[in-house]
């Protein structure tokens, strides 16, 4: 008997800079059980989907929005994981230690298992500082503690999953950690800025599949985001195009800019026959570097 195929589902989306409608803004398109049916799928695909909490202009509007892991959005999100009988990667603020002194935040990544319980928490190591003269400027640290640690891959059903966020797809030496301690499929739920995305987005994300010969796994914010209602809009605009790469650097499936739903098959064993067939992990140098 042929084995169940397995699924993952991306989103792109555009999420606003308040909390309106955390139900329903948040959580982009829902999981619907009748997609793996349609592409031949034995069983009812397990899905790990992307999704986040708001994104603001500014870390003062961030701070005064984030919650504590405990409340009511994450719980969304837990609730619509138990209820869909999905699994969900979930991107959130989340209060840092020192918030009720310095406003400080977490940037966070979820892992929610079929019965919405969180199998892992990531909190982003490295924060985005960028200054593109007439271009963009953010500087995350500005309001965002770094994470401590790296979280170890985590076992779904769609195999071993590491967790990354956004920049952190920039370090080559981050994604070969999580490789080195068995992930199967890598994981970045993204904002990108237009003008990094257009250049860097497909690029990084192929080049760390093909590096570490992984899934990767990238789901976006899309779009121009608002400031509070009554505000002006923000200027940040997002790239979208929400991405899953083979582990052979194929982009398998792929969202645009404006809100949208990729699906993708995840095949372990096509992950283990790039390995034997390359087995440059076994070649790496480490007496060298």
């Amino acid at each position: 008997m042929r084995p169940p195929r397995l699924w993952a589902q991306i989103v792109a989306l555009l999420n606003p800079g308040t909390l309106e409608t955390p139900g329903i803004r948040c959580m982009g398109p829902r999981p619907r059980r009748d997609e793996g049916g349609r592409r031949g799928a034995h069983t009812v695909p397990r899905r790990v989907q992307r999704a986040s909490d708001f994104l603001c202009g500014s870390g003062s509007q961030a701070s005064g929005l984030t919650q504590g892991l405990d409340g009511p959005i994450v719980q969304a999100f837990r609730d619509m994981a138990r209820r869909h009988g999905v699994w969900l990667s979930v991107g959130v603020h989340e209060r840092g230690p020192t918030w009720s002194e310095d406003g400080r935040v977490y940037n966070s990544h979820l892992l929610l298992d079929e019965h919405g319980e969180v199998r892992a928490v990531y909190r982003k190591t490295h924060l985005f500082d960028v200054d593109l003269p007439g271009v963009v400027r953010l500087k995350e640290s500005d309001y965002t503690l770094p994470g401590p640690c790296i979280a170890p891959p985590t076992a779904t059903p769609i195999g071993m999953v590491g967790l990354g966020i956004c920049y952190d797809v920039r370090f080559p030496e981050f994604s070969q950690r999580l490789r080195q301690s068995g992930a199967e499929v890598l994981t970045y739920p993204s904002a990108f800025t237009l003008t990094t995305g257009m250049a860097h987005w497909e690029p990084l994300l192929r080049a760390r599949a093909i590096e570490t010969q992984c899934y990767v796994v990238a789901a976006a914010q899309a779009g121009r985001h608002s400031t509070p209602r009554g505000s002006a809009p923000a200027p940040r605009v997002s790239f979208g195009h929400g991405v899953v790469v083979d582990p052979w650097g194929c982009v398998v499936a792929q969202c645009g800019h404006g809100n949208s739903l990729a699906l993708a098959e995840v095949d372990t064993g096509l992950v283990r026959n790039v390995r034997s067939s390359m087995p440059v992990h076994e070649h790496r140098r480490h007496d060298l570097y």
